[in-house]
């Protein structure tokens, strides 16, 4: 799943930088600048990728909390997990596809 494993090896790297969190709009920002993405066709294929990596427990997210939207709508901010981190250095050492297509099970420890 290409688009799933190039989010997690830019969110590494955001990671890396001292960006721990990050939200989908600005994952899109740095995914573009990063590598001049061509997986993402539309915000709706980023968020639903999202939604998968947290489904395999490999991302976690909560809302921001309503102080720190200052008079805008509130974010989404997603963070690697434990898992997630060790998927995506796989996928940036180049090890195969670090996500790939299985049925959904319940997420384990992070």
């Amino acid at each position: 799943m290409p688009l799933e494993n190039e989010i997690l090896g830019v969110a590494l790297v955001m990671a890396r930088a001292g960006q721990a969190t990050f939200h989908g709009f600005g994952l899109a920002q740095a995914m573009r600048e990063r590598s001049a993405s061509r997986s993402l066709t539309a915000h709706g294929t980023l968020y639903k990728a999202l939604g998968r990596l947290e489904d395999f427990g490999l991302l976690a997210s909560r809302w921001e909390d309503a102080a720190s939207a200052e008079g805008r709508p509130r974010r989404r901010l997603y963070e690697l997990t434990a898992r997630g981190v060790h998927a995506a250095e796989q996928a940036l050492a180049g090890g195969g596809e670090a996500v790939r297509r299985s049925p959904r099970t319940a997420p384990g420890p992070a």
